[in-house]
């Protein structure tokens, strides 16, 4: 089998680059990986310079445009392929946005700019959505710009649990776009009595016919809790080990197809995968989009919750521009009609109002606006050190390798 590239971060290929030559086992790469996860640590909680980047001039005064990088199937889309909130903010306020669905996943992403933001360059890109972990590592290496919320009233509306988080305290440099869940899905019609669980996928009917998530927090999160980790909570090398073995299996006998980011959807669609770990949003529009195929489930024994959110990246020209963008997105009324096609968790307060004027089944869907019992299914992947987000990345990274 042809080997695989390395991964895009420096660090945790080289912590495969040296497993594969001392053709270490898993268990063996994370022990070897403590020794030197410290120094690799503390490369990835710095810029590897003694300064930080500076944030580039905003020239929004005189060029009215944002570049807007976000994931797959995520803001709405018309039958023309027009997205109406976007035309209606540029109607509103004249700002041209080039919209671009440019991430797959945070770790491809980032791989792809992190040479020039550590710069301080522009990487063509004025707001980007990343996922809480991932959001933290750019506000620690100096990569984003600060917000001005004096810019962004309609900021009040941001729900109260999401106000003040450990990776940016008081959202001085981000502001959450869309949450959701991982669970798992199949396909209704090859499999007409359905999955209960993680272990479901493990099935001897569907060898070969599963795919899951690059997104290492949202795999292994379901693992372990089908293996009845509370993900949250105090776990460490040892139950993690345990679910990298338990996924490394599946991989190794060919019982897990794919393990991708958002292209993840084009193989549920032409069904070389038949059942998968997936985003909670993406499964209502595929639905939306090829016939009422799928089923999505939050598995009783517990799924992920995240939240993606805006940044300004550094070399960014126009973040008074994006200021004007998020404050925009952040009317409730604009919010509800996102959800509406997006099917995710919105962080708008008052959007599950203004939803119950568009469609009351949408104000009272589980996946946009979850109930307490619906949230008590899932749980948020507790935050790593910088040594065991090396080490556990490394573990992952050397199946995806392998697979």
């Amino acid at each position: 089998m042809k080997p695989r590239p390395l991964p895009a971060d420096p660090m945790i290929a080289q912590l495969v680059r040296q497993a594969r030559a001392a053709q270490m086992g898993r268990r063996t790469l994370l022990a070897g990986a403590s020794g030197g996860a410290a120094a690799l640590a503390l490369a990835a909680c710095s810029t590897g310079s003694a300064t930080k980047p500076t944030a580039a001039p905003d020239e929004s005064d005189s060029s009215k445009l944002v570049r807007w990088d976000n994931w797959a199937l995520y803001i709405d889309v018309d039958d023309a392929g027009n997205y109406p909130t976007l035309d209606a903010f540029t109607a509103e306020t004249g700002i041209k946005v080039e919209y671009t669905e440019a991430v797959d996943d945070n770790n491809t992403y980032y791989g792809k700019v992190k040479d020039q933001l550590a710069l301080g360059q522009d990487i063509g890109a004025d707001a980007v959505c990343l996922t809480d972990w991932m959001v933290g590592r750019w506000i620690r290496f100096g990569y984003t710009q600060e917000l001005d919320q004096a810019n962004i009233p309609n900021l009040k509306n941001l729900l109260p649990s999401l106000k003040d988080v450990g990776f940016d305290p008081g959202r001085k440099m981000s502001v959450p776009w869309q949450g959701g869940f991982a669970g798992i899905c199949w396909n209704k019609e090859k499999l007409p009595n359905g999955l209960a669980s993680v272990e479901d996928l493990w099935g001897p009917d569907l060898k070969g016919r599963v795919g899951v998530l690059s997104e290492m927090r949202d795999t292994m999160g379901l693992i372990m809790s089908d293996m009845g980790v509370d993900i949250s909570g105090d776990w460490g090398d040892d139950e993690y080990m345990a679910a990298i073995d338990v996924l490394e299996k599946q991989v190794s006998d060919g019982q897990v197809r794919n393990i991708k980011g958002n292209a993840y959807k084009e193989d549920l669609i032409n069904e070389d995968t038949l059942a998968a770990i997936v985003w909670s949003g993406d499964i209502v529009q595929l639905n939306a989009e090829n016939g009422d195929k799928w089923e999505f489930v939050v598995p009783d024994k517990g799924g992920t919750l995240w939240n993606d959110n805006f940044l300004v990246p550094i070399g960014s020209p126009h973040k008074a521009n994006v200021e004007k963008l998020i404050d925009y997105y952040y009317d409730p009324a604009v919010a509800a009609e996102v959800a509406a096609y997006v099917n995710y968790i919105t962080p708008v307060a008052g959007a599950k109002e203004a939803a119950m004027a568009i469609d009351p089944e949408l104000a009272n869907n589980q996946l946009i606006f979850p109930d307490d019992a619906t949230l008590a299914k899932a749980r948020v992947f507790r935050t790593l050190t910088g040594a065991e987000e090396q080490k556990y990345d490394a573990a992952f990274q050397g199946i995806l390798l392998g697979s």
